[in-house]
């Protein structure tokens, strides 16, 4: 019995996580590929560049988003393979990540000592330092400082 091809999607994954759509267009769903792309912009130069991964994507557009209605220029980067992105071109990579914006926050759920590589040692990163608590995830979220309060808060800090 011969099994006929079909192009298109092969399978559908789901995530056990409540992650929030995001929005993209078909450049931002081509760049997904690259391992990181730029997810929200600002009208010119950025002031101050989000990075995240995964469900913390959610926190970062929504600091973004109090920080742009505060009159800052934000900028939202979502990096979903790093070691992808890190394949691509120089010009690719600082046309998302670009040199001259030095204000940045990472926002990663796991191991927050790897994000120095893309934040610089000025930048701030909401990440984990420590392993092995226990509690619903809600009251850890909060005991670890990923909530838009702290992540606004620490560009904040940044941008002062």
């Amino acid at each position: 019995m011969a099994i006929e091809r079909k192009d298109g999607p092969t399978s559908l994954i789901f995530s056990r996580q409540n992650l929030a759509q995001q929005d993209r267009d078909a450049e931002q769903v081509a760049n997904i590929a690259k391992g990181g792309y730029i997810l929200k912009d600002c009208v010119g130069k950025p002031e101050l560049i989000f990075i995240a991964t995964g469900s913390e994507v959610e926190l970062a557009v929504e600091a973004a988003a109090q920080l742009t209605a505060e009159g800052r220029q934000v900028r939202v980067v979502s990096m979903p393979a790093t070691d992808t992105f890190d394949k691509q071109d120089a010009a690719y990579r600082e046309a998302v990540l670009p040199a001259a914006v030095t204000a940045r926050v990472a926002v990663e759920a796991g191991i927050a000592d790897f994000w120095f590589k893309y934040v610089g040692l000025n930048g701030r990163i909401i990440g984990m330092t420590t392993f092995g608590e226990s509690a619903p995830a809600g009251e850890l979220f909060k005991m670890f400082g990923f909530t838009t309060e702290n992540v606004v808060n620490k560009a904040k800090e940044l941008l002062a």
